[in-house]
């Protein structure tokens, strides 16, 4: 009758995730911006067909920094949020992020803003 109790007790804890956002001021499809950030930082999507897809920066998704995107509910007009992970800090998420944009600015044209104090 214990075990169960001490199986669940020996889990080791989930890790933490910090998020950092940046918000684009433009209409596009979650998929495209997907591709695009992608495409940005010459990486793939990994989780494709899937409720979270995102996409791994420094170290992926359980060591370090990833993408995920945020639609706008049905109906509503844009912003569309990029969501920047990271497993160690929320500094760490924070500059991830700043470099996204700054990327992401040069390759599309997008007007972004980051979503947090810099």
């Amino acid at each position: 009758m214990l075990e169960p109790l001490r199986q669940l007790l020996r889990r080791p804890a989930p890790l933490a995730e910090y998020c950092a956002t940046i918000v684009v001021m433009s209409a596009v499809t979650k998929l495209d911006a997907l591709a695009i950030v992608a495409l940005a930082v010459d990486r793939p999507v990994e989780r494709q067909r899937t409720m979270r897809p995102y996409v791994p920066l420094d170290g992926g998704y359980a060591d370090g920094a990833w993408v995920e995107i945020e639609i706008p509910k049905f109906g509503e007009p844009p912003p569309l949020a990029i969501d920047v992970y990271s497993t160690i800090s929320d500094d760490h998420a924070r500059l991830q992020a700043l470099t996204l944009l700054a990327r992401l600015e040069q390759y599309t044209g997008w007007s972004i803003r980051p979503d947090f104090a810099v």
